[in-house]
């Protein structure tokens, strides 16, 4: 064998490790560049924390959160939404949506929720509303604004207290999804 041969044969396999390792870089990329715009325009995962949306969520249950459903559409009564707490960093919540833009709510003493002075027919709360908070008097939402309440309605803190109060549709992260852990629990999750 020459020497020449051999040297042929370097070369082609240095050209053949080069080009595996700039498609290897070039998957690595594309790879990243598609997590980022997952993560940040299309879905993101969320871990619920404590128990107020109990029993449809339970503490500890993993989430995926659409991030693109309501740059689509408007948010609906009862969907089930994720936006940051504003007086704690990198605190989030999750709530189900009662009251939409433009109308009123009010919660009597004796726990019935109101829509524009109708009883609004629900069956999340897992019992009778205790506390209305602020919402014993009427609250009229803004254009842009929306009333939440958690699932387990006396284990909530919600738009019923001031620090949570109103929630404008530019805070709002995205519309809960998918449950992906427990894995026994795993699928869609039921918002009507």
């Amino acid at each position: 064998m020459s020497q020449q041969t051999n040297s042929k044969k370097k070369k082609s396999a240095m050209k053949g490790v080069a080009k595996e390792i700039l498609l290897t870089s070039l998957y690595l990329l594309v790879a990243l560049c598609l997590t980022y715009l997952v993560i940040h325009y299309i879905g993101q995962r969320t871990e619920v924390v404590g128990s107020s949306m109990y029993p449809t969520l339970e503490d500890r249950d993993n989430l995926i959160v659409s991030k693109i459903t309501y740059r689509l559409e408007d948010p609906k009564r009862f969907d089930i939404i994720v936006f940051p707490f504003q007086y704690e960093n990198q605190t989030y919540f999750i709530k189900r949506i009662i009251g939409l833009p433009g109308e009123t709510v009010r919660i009597d003493e004796n726990g019935v929720i109101y829509i524009n002075d109708q009883v609004l027919e629900e069956n999340y709360g897992r019992e009778v509303i205790q506390d209305p908070g602020r919402a014993i008097q009427p609250i009229t939402l803004r254009d842009d604004e929306y009333f939440v309440l958690g699932d387990n309605r006396n284990n909530s803190t919600d738009s019923r207290t001031a620090i949570v109060g109103n929630i404008k549709k530019s805070e709002i992260i995205g519309k809960a999804w998918i449950r992906i852990y427990p894995f026994d629990k795993f699928g869609k999750i039921d918002h009507q």
